[in-house]
């Protein structure tokens, strides 16, 4: 990461905050937006930071569309959804 695109978490959380403030005044439920806002913020932070590095990444000749990862497993699944374990929890009632 560069000291350029190191900024964009701190970025991204003060607007969180900036929102979470202003939304929790207008409604008056300051620690709800306050910590809606932290959260958004953080999450923009990071996509932001995300997004400038893969601008960086792909500025400077290196394989852009990123390494294609190849799962070695063999496994299948059939037609069923995988998710039955044969267990007796599936209702039924039972004794009175």
């Amino acid at each position: 990461m560069t000291k350029k695109n190191a900024a964009f978490l701190p970025i991204g959380i003060g607007m969180g905050v900036g929102m979470g403030v202003a939304i929790g005044a207008a409604t008056d439920n300051m620690g709800l937006w306050l910590g809606v806002g932290i959260a958004i913020g953080a999450g923009l932070g990071v996509a932001l930071t995300g997004a400038a590095n893969a601008k960086a990444k792909k500025g400077d000749g290196s394989n852009s569309g990123g390494d294609a990862v190849w799962s070695s497993d063999k496994h299948h699944q059939s037609g069923h959804d995988a998710s039955s374990d044969g267990g007796g929890d599936g209702g039924g009632g039972g004794g009175d």
